[in-house]
């Protein structure tokens, strides 16, 4: 069987699944696993899809993202937009209208207060919330009535769809979390393991980085959903084994994540317990720059927050890495055909991607001559390049991952070529991903020259992604080591053009503005884009309901899903 065949037919078999209604809690467990285990189920103190994923079985959004990219009222009667009154003429101001059978897992009701709260939990300087970028303008949110919750925004917001608009800004309830703000966020387990939610199930146990135990929620407002009674959501492990307890085991239901070479897959969906499902959406394999100094020398508070990077000052070093890459044999050896080589950090909506370099070649003489002309040589003969008595030795760190180390292997290779020193460094996954402010480990402390992973933005506007690059987003010490600007770019011709996005209307207008932005981040070399992956996970054969998004949470209806025959 093709690799194509398999995922053709998991179409197929998706698109023709009949839609099974049956009683809440009446189809016993569904185990789902996650290799990148979660550490917290609260998505605005981790930055790790894994957390944001496996919290969106708890916590919920006003509104999110289908399978097809499109906006849908979740916790709200509609979508505000200027024709229903919802969004004010002038642009400053949305006004969500809330369900009234909305109610919280323990009971009370869901009211406008929550969400007013959420936004001053996330907003609060001294909180270092992870998703602060989702209220990039946003003045002040007001709550005139229980079900009535209005975003004023500091200026006209052609797109005010950002605050509790999918899984990455979901609500959190006020009368659990209202003594858990600020710098005392990270301290509060019980609220950051035990979140009280609208979603279809509730926490009953909480092991961090192993297993999340829970029950359907009693007080979900559809009496019929959802199906199962319990879920056991494991984590850990590695890519392949999460795909052999799905696809040859039936051990478990739904894997997620299948970052594994296509002929692995091949062979393990010939074990007949289940199908591999994929889609494309925004997902980007990519080397961040770090353009702060890493340097274990350095005191704790300065080591990756002040000091430039001494090698990375030199863009020639940046782009001369990124001419070194061959990205087609990266797409063939880790994704087939769920990958495609691209060199953009925003590669979809194709309105939105840049087609102003072509990274498709591997260039080897032009990264020597590149390096050559900025004066690294290797003056000793030893292989390593050197400027200024400075080697040009980096480290490279990622998570653990079959695939993951197979690419660094490959671009260690690669760089030794062009005269680079790479020492290669894998972190668990489950830790590297983590949340914790006191881990060395996390992508965010980034305690290295150079690190790989993938990342992704919901819905199809990515003006919030883009946010993630403003100077203020940088993840320190007082932020409890949370921000999104992981690789600590900063341009003040960047910040100005970013404004301009976030007060632009019409979608032609936006999408030249992001192109430029992308374009902007690419030419500074502080991303090397790599492969525009599409989402690979795996479902049983006997786990009917499932609608792959790659536009919000994976687990987004999860509610819907049931037991059939397989």
């Amino acid at each position: 069987m093709k690799f194509r065949s398999i995922l053709l037919g998991a179409a197929a078999s998706l698109a023709l699944a009949p839609a099974a209604m049956a009683e809440r809690a009446s189809d016993g467990e569904v185990r789902i696993i996650y290799w990148q285990a979660p550490s917290i189920l609260n998505p605005f103190l981790s930055g790790g899809t894994k957390d944001v994923q496996a919290s969106s079985l708890v916590i919920e959004p006003l509104a999110r993202f289908d399978e097809k990219g499109k906006m849908v009222p979740w916790l709200v009667e509609d979508i505000p937009t200027v024709d229903n009154g919802g969004v004010s003429e002038d642009l400053t101001s949305v006004t969500w209208k809330i369900r009234d059978d909305i109610k919280w897992s323990d009971g009370t009701k869901f009211t406008s207060a929550d969400v007013k709260f959420t936004a001053e939990y996330c907003m609060n300087p001294d909180m270092g919330c992870a998703q602060v970028t989702k209220f990039e303008g946003v003045e002040k949110v007001e709550a005139p009535d229980p079900q009535t919750v209005v975003v004023h925004f500091e200026k006209p917001t052609p797109v005010p769809y950002l605050p509790f608009v999918g899984a990455e800004s979901p609500i959190i309830q006020k009368a659990q979390f209202e003594d858990c703000t600020g710098a005392s966020a990270p301290e509060c387990t019980d609220e950051n393991f035990y979140p009280v939610g609208t979603g279809p199930f509730a926490v009953t146990d909480f092991r961090p980085n192993d297993v999340i135990q829970l029950k359907a929620n009693e007080n979900y407002r559809d009496p019929d959903k959802p199906a199962f009674a319990t879920v056991t959501f494991k984590g850990g492990g590695d890519a392949a084994s999460a795909g052999r307890a799905v696809l040859e085991t039936g051990e478990y239901d739904y894997a997620w994540n299948l970052q594994l070479a296509p002929d692995v897959i091949q062979q393990m969906a010939e074990g007949g317990k289940g199908e591999a499902i994929s889609g494309f959406g925004t997902l980007v394999e990519r080397i961040m720059v770090n353009n702060t100094n890493p340097d274990p020398a350095l005191p704790e508070g300065e080591r990756a927050v002040v000091k430039p990077h001494p090698i990375f000052k030199d863009t020639a070093v940046r782009k001369a890495l990124s001419l070194a890459i061959d990205r087609p044999l990266l797409v063939e050896i880790g994704y087939g055909r769920a990958g495609r080589v691209t060199c953009n950090l925003v590669p979809a909506p194709e309105a939105f991607n840049s087609d102003t370099f072509d990274c498709s070649e591997q260039d080897m003489e032009g990264a020597k001559a590149l390096l050559e002309e900025a004066g690294w040589v290797d003056s000793d003969g030893d292989g390593v390049r050197e400027k200024d008595g400075l080697e040009l030795s980096l480290t490279y760190q990622t998570s653990t991952n079959a695939v993951r180390q197979d690419f660094q292997a490959l671009i260690k290779q690669w760089w030794s070529e062009i005269g680079v020193e790479t020492e290669l460094r894998n972190i668990d996954a489950s830790v590297f991903f983590g949340g914790d402010p006191g881990s060395p480990d996390t992508f965010q402390r980034f305690y290295a020259d150079v690190e790989m992973y993938a990342n992704l933005f919901p819905g199809t506007d990515p003006q919030a992604y883009l946010a993630n690059y403003l100077c203020d987003k940088a993840p320190r010490p007082e932020t409890q080591w949370q921000g999104e600007n992981v690789t600590r770019f900063c341009d003040p011709e960047y910040d100005a053009l970013h404004a301009e996005l976030a007060s632009t209307a019409g979608l032609e207008a936006r999408a030249e503005i992001a192109k430029q932005l992308n374009d902007m981040l690419v030419e500074a070399g502080t991303i090397i884009p790599l492969v525009h992956r599409g989402r690979l996970s795996a479902k049983s054969n006997t786990l009917g309901g499932v609608v792959l998004n790659t536009w919000d949470s994976e687990l987004w209806n999860a509610a819907d899903w049931y037991r059939k025959d397989s």
